[in-house]
């Protein structure tokens, strides 16, 4: 298995394509490559198709995804000004690839995806966030399509309807999304790092309306925060109020709860009556747990889920990802430039990888898909681990 990625910052498109073609056809060292992976910001949009030609006409894929975006990841570097396209390739023997075309909420695709085969590694997709309902997509795969992985994320390159670019293939759309569904001998890991950390305990809702928390253990919800706010450090009291998120429990039947296991949603606001509204529908005996998040907590959770303790490391060795990071984070959240690509490759080695920062991450948690905000959703492509030869018999 053999990955390769480039990505060029050139003005002039033609250029630009040109040098990341040949450089990754060199890295795929005359492989035959079976997917590739594109993403170009604004001022390349007319040219994306293009690259899906020479991507699909010069060997280095079968299949084609990309879309525009207003920052690219490429290489070791983010690119969150001026013009930027990079392109990815993967050579995975045996891995069949399908591509999908998805309209409105998605419900030709899904019929599709009801029947996929069982030994299907993950959807791989892109959309358009004025035109595709990626939330109603995604809770119908959870419903028909339960355990398969749907990663992606929305393409950022226009901030109006119709301006955003998406490449299937050689086809070019401005509504709507895309993907490509794996199935094969393919491992790839899944990395949803939500960038916050939990304060105060777990508490069971038991009245809400809608998206409003009207009670929180049979207390008024307001009241509960207010309570906790006053336990926090002064610390936790400043990210508090710079933006206090909610998660909730996706397994209820689990015994504890722990980063990875909540699903991140922003705090709205507090009405007259004592609740609580946040951006999410709810239930009673749904379980939660407020957040905070900062660039330290990002940071942190980052780490975490690329790197995490107490599990086992994963057997195969990873030779490229595909980064979905939101446009919130980079330079606007952290200090320093390149972050979120630099941690993947300071853990995970110096792999290739190729994304975008985008307007909403979509990936698993807690086994189940969704659409994320301030997050890093990751595609971990593994290769099989090496059998170690047996001993000799004596």
């Amino acid at each position: 298995m053999r990955c390769a990625t480039a990505l060029s910052t050139l003005n002039d498109s033609t250029a630009a394509i040109t040098d990341v073609v040949e450089r990754v056809k060199l890295g795929l060292e005359g492989a035959r490559g079976d997917l590739a992976i594109g993403f170009c910001s604004p001022h390349h949009a007319s040219a994306l198709r293009v690259l899906a030609d020479r991507a699909l006409t010069e060997g280095i894929a079968k299949r084609f995804l990309g879309c525009t975006a207003e920052s690219v990841v490429g290489e070791t570097r983010e690119i969150e000004n001026g013009p930027a396209l990079v392109l990815w390739g993967i050579e995975s023997p045996d891995v069949d690839l399908t591509p999908i075309r998805l309209t409105g909420s998605g419900a030709e695709g899904l019929e599709r995806l009801k029947h996929a085969p069982i030994d299907t590694s993950c959807v791989l997709l892109t959309g358009d966030p004025f035109s595709f309902a990626a939330d109603v997509f995604l809770n119908e795969i959870n419903q028909h399509a339960n355990g398969l992985p749907v990663i992606g994320g929305m393409a950022s390159g226009g901030r109006q309807p119709g301006r955003n670019r998406i490449v299937l293939d050689g086809a070019e759309y401005r509504d709507g999304a895309a993907a490509i569904v794996l199935t094969g001998p393919l491992k790839i890991r899944s990395i949803v790092s939500q960038g916050c950390r939990p304060i105060g305990k777990t508490v069971l809702i038991t009245r809400c309306e809608e998206n409003v928390i009207r009670e929180l253990g049979r207390r008024p919800a307001l009241e509960v925060l207010q309570e906790l706010f006053e336990e926090l450090d002064s610390d936790d009291q400043d990210r508090a109020r710079r933006g206090l998120h909610i998660g909730r429990v996706i397994n209820e039947y689990q015994e504890s709860f722990q980063r990875g296991d909540f699903l991140i949603r922003n705090v709205l606001g507090a009405d007259d009556a004592g609740g609580i509204a946040i951006s999410d529908a709810l239930r009673v005996g749904q379980t939660v747990q407020f957040h905070v998040r900062d660039a330290e907590t990002a940071d942190e959770d980052l780490r975490g889920m690329l790197a995490p303790r107490g599990r086992s490391k994963p057997r195969g060795r990873i030779v490229g990802g595909v980064l979905f990071t939101c446009n919130g984070r980079g330079t606007r959240l952290f200090d320093q430039p390149d972050h979120d690509v630099g941690v993947i490759r300071e853990i995970l080695g110096e792999i290739p990888i190729a994304g975008f920062f985008a307007m909403g991450e979509i990936g698993p948690v807690g086994g189940k898909n969704f659409l994320h905000g301030f997050t890093a959703s990751a595609a971990l492509f593994e290769a099989p681990a090496e059998i170690p030869p047996s001993p000799p018999n004596l």
